[in-house]
């Protein structure tokens, strides 16, 4: 069984908002065993609307609209549904009763028609409440397919497919099982992983399907299985799964289905070992921080961060000597790994992070090259830097040098 989605808006269209209703879309459908075929980003315009539920209908069970059900005159979602469907609008007097509720309890602007207005839907629609906006999902056949439009603002979207879209497709659909396992490694690139996996790769049963998702510092490895019998798709995959790990395992630190980020990896293993953390960061700008306190739970074991972009604050608040930086440079393995014992001994950590580099476009306090990073780690046993060159790309080398810190950590860890 197949899908597609449909967004609506020019804000999409231009880059003014980042489309990710449609990876939460995905990743649930495919979940209930259900393919997504296609997504398709369109302007909010009649005819465009038109040709692309008569496209998508003709190729898929489901289709998922998102966005275009706004109260004002450019969004035009409804009455194009009503044209294709041959239908006319009709007041839900639920829905205008949730509208008014809301304005009474939630918004201090006075209700107008153009918010009541929200309350008129497709005569022959199925509605679907909404309960945390004006706009309500609407469901929709033409012969074997459903059509579903959904309000673009993600949290309404998000719990309309998990209260309402997903459970009508079970009722509705008979669907095969879709079986996904991604393992998470680190520290080698894409086309090493590949080398090392070739014979396993080769050898894979016809039933499962094999992917590299690469990313800056890690690669993803999926492994895909379709059928009718879960059970038997779980066990191949898992019999695959550990004939794989003693390969890579040295570059393996977890698995995506059990939230396998490096640094919820580095958390639990602070967590069952009682042990806590500390950073140090200067051209990452707390970026290493950020992704430590993403995971809940990380106040168990995260004491805090210093970002201190410059030299003077790494001299004035993290006490590295002027005399070091002096006779080393502020970009330099004897800088960083003095931030990383500092911020360890005045936070009180068992380990901890730091980071000096030139990230550019310019060299700044240091005459060090563009690109040009190291990156201290301090432990119960020692402190050490490393040097790393990451390009002359600004963005790419803070991304690179935040998940090289995370595996230099990793590994440190495990020896505790």
């Amino acid at each position: 069984m197949q899908a597609e989605i449909i967004t609506i808006g020019d804000e999409i269209l231009i880059g003014q908002i980042v489309d990710t209703n449609s990876a939460f879309i995905s990743k649930e459908l495919n979940k209930i065993g259900v393919s997504v075929y296609q997504i398709t980003s369109i302007q909010d315009d009649r005819a465009h609307i038109l040709q692309s539920l008569k496209e998508a209908g003709e190729r898929s069970s489901v289709v998922i609209i998102t966005g275009g059900l706004g109260p004002t005159k450019d969004d035009v979602t409804k009455h194009t549904l009503c044209e294709f469907f041959g239908d006319e609008l009709v007041q839900d007097d639920a829905v205008l009763s949730h509208i008014e509720e809301l304005f009474r309890k939630y918004i201090t602007t006075p209700i107008s028609d153009l918010n009541r207005e929200q309350a008129m839907v497709p005569s022959r629609a199925t509605v679907l409440h909404n309960e945390f906006g004006t706009a309500p999902g609407i469901w929709m056949k033409k012969g074997k397919t459903a059509f579903v439009s959904l309000p673009g603002v993600p949290y309404e979207m998000r719990n309309l497919i998990a209260k309402s879209v997903l459970p009508k497709i079970i009722e509705e659909y008979d669907r095969p099982h879709i079986v996904h396992k991604t393992i998470m490694t680190y520290g080698m690139g894409e086309s090493a992983v590949a080398e090392k996996l070739e014979d396993w790769e080769n050898n894979l049963p016809s039933f499962i399907k094999f992917a590299y998702l690469p990313n800056i510092g890690s690669v993803r490895l999926r492994l895909s299985a379709k059928g009718n019998d879960k059970d038997a798709l779980m066990a191949g995959i898992e019999e695959q799964v550990q004939k794989l790990y003693p390969l890579i395992g040295d570059i393996i630190y977890g698995e995506e289905e059990e939230d396998g980020r490096v640094e919820k990896q580095v958390g639990t293993f602070l967590t069952d070992k009682k042990m806590t953390l500390a950073t140090a960061e200067s051209f990452t700008g707390g970026a290493i921080a950020e992704r430590i306190t993403s995971v809940p739970g990380a106040s168990n074991y995260f004491k805090g961060s210093m970002v201190c972009y410059a030299t003077e604050a790494k001299v004035n608040l993290l006490g590295v000597p002027q005399e070091l930086i002096d006779a080393h440079s502020v970009v330099s393995e004897e800088v960083a790994i003095a931030m990383a014992s500092n911020v360890k001994n005045k936070l009180g950590t068992d380990f901890a992070i730091a980071t000096t580099g030139n990230a550019g476009p310019t060299k700044g306090d240091s005459d060090a090259e563009v690109g040009t990073v190291y990156i201290g780690i301090s432990t119960p046993k020692h402190s050490f830097a490393q040097k790393f060159v990451m390009g002359r790309n600004r963005e790419r080398v803070v991304k690179k040098s935040v998940n090289k810190a995370f595996e230099l950590l990793y590994k440190e860890i495990l020896n505790f």
